[in-house]
């Protein structure tokens, strides 16, 4: 079975840390390791609506109603969905929606945007055959010359301070960081690095920006992971991390005994 890679994206790397036999089942295979929901569909429609909003769009409640509805109804038919938990989110995407340009102003102050979802594609030192891919959320412009990079999240009520220094969760922004910076040929100096938090059940602050760092050695512990992960896909090492299996699909099934 051919098992190279025209391209890595950060997903697949998560994927790979988590269990590269997992990786080579979903990513290699093609077998579904998840299936999305109504947690899913609510982070793909307001996201939708954040996107709209950086480009000064006309976005109203309706929007996101009709946006949430549409990515419900392409869930997979053997998905199940809870009536009463679409019903709340529905209200939830409606209150979140005023507080989204508020909090960018808040945060940034004045600031242009120069780009939403913009896709890298960019090569890998060390690994001629293999691109990086990836989408950019939003990169702004702030009035200091700083470019500053950032990814929204949906939660319910927001990250402790563990899952906002987990490193595998960082190591996306500081890959995207990276790489953008080698797309525009920019100092990584002068970029900065944000998640924005889309808090779906708080009851105020509902809107969370935070700065992540992504100095020169977390680049390169970020970067090691990628070479890493690399190396075993193309010389097709699958070893199972049996520390992932009680939060593996693939557990006690044919595909995984």
């Amino acid at each position: 079975m051919e098992t190279k890679l025209p391209h890595i994206s950060y997903s697949e790397l998560k994927d790979w840390a988590f269990c590269a036999f997992y990786h080579k089942l979903t990513r290699i295979e093609k077998l579904s390791g998840f299936k999305g929901n109504a947690y899913t569909a609510f982070g793909t429609a307001i996201h939708n609506v954040c996107e709209k909003k950086l480009l000064q769009e006309e976005v109203n409640e309706n929007y996101f109603i009709e946006q949430f509805e549409e990515c419900i109804s392409k869930l997979d038919d053997d998905v199940e969905i809870d009536k009463r938990l679409v019903g709340e989110m529905r209200l939830q995407g409606k209150a979140l929606l005023p507080e989204i340009e508020d909090a960018l102003e808040e945060y940034f102050d004045e600031y242009e945007v120069l780009s939403v979802e913009l896709p890298l594609y960019e090569p890998i030192d060390g690994y001629e055959n293999y691109m990086f891919k990836g989408y950019i959320d939003a990169i702004v412009k702030t009035s200091d010359n700083k470019v500053h990079i950032f990814d929204w999240k949906t939660c319910s009520w927001g990250w402790d301070a563990r899952r906002r220094s987990d490193k595998m969760v960082t190591y996306q922004l500081t890959l995207y960081k990276h790489f953008f910076a080698q797309k525009m040929k920019i100092d990584p100096n002068d970029v900065e690095t944000h998640f924005a938090l889309l808090k779906r059940t708080a009851k105020k602050n509902r809107v969370e920006l935070f700065r992540v760092t992504s100095g020169p050695r977390k680049t390169e512990n970020a970067l090691n992971m990628l070479h890493k992960a690399l190396y075993n896909i193309k010389n097709r090492r699958y070893i199972k991390n049996r520390l992932s299996c009680n939060n593996c699909n693939f557990r006690h099934t044919k595909h995984c005994p």
